[in-house]
């Protein structure tokens, strides 16, 4: 039986951890989400593309941030089953969820009530002030659909380790 307390608790400090990472960097360093996957393509165009001193750090950024989406889930997961004792499937709903959480807050928060409904100063590229793209919802949405296969994907290897130690 999944423990959704747990579920929410478990991916409430996670989303809360990556959206204050997300909101430094994109108060500090907004340049290194510079892409096609994160950026609407009116804005991209019109934004130079990212130097390759910045592609080196968006990725040495990136790589924490996967092992957080890895470290967390995976003992949240690993504590749901010892507690629990439940098989792989249980193991991997409770994973996927807990994943699915900060994704669900990234895309209300972050990109819809943030980037799309306020649009605060910061968030703006100089030169795409005005621009289509910063009220475009749907880009998120279907970012965000193409990133549940991620959280599939991400969950099936957690509980798999998890399922595999226990």
């Amino acid at each position: 039986m999944l423990d959704f307390n747990k579920i929410l608790l478990d991916g409430g400090v996670l989303s809360a951890l990556l959206m204050l990472i997300f909101l430094g960097i994109g108060l500090t360093s907004p340049r290194l989400f510079l892409s096609k996957k994160n950026v609407p393509a009116d804005i991209l165009a019109a934004v130079p593309p990212r130097t390759e001193e910045e592609k080196r750090k968006a990725i040495w950024v990136g790589l924490p941030l996967l092992a957080l989406m890895l470290i967390l889930p995976g003992w949240s997961a690993y504590t749901f089953a010892q507690q629990s004792g439940a098989a792989f499937g249980a193991v991997f709903a409770h994973t996927y969820l807990v994943l699915f959480v900060p994704f669900l807050a990234d895309l209300l928060i972050l990109d819809w009530l943030i980037l799309n409904t306020i649009t605060p100063k910061w968030v703006v590229y100089p030169g795409t002030e005005g621009f289509a793209g910063y009220k475009d919802y749907r880009f998120h949405l279907r970012a965000h659909v193409r990133g549940l296969f991620v959280l599939l994907f991400l969950a099936a290897l957690i509980a798999g380790a998890v399922v595999w130690v226990s």
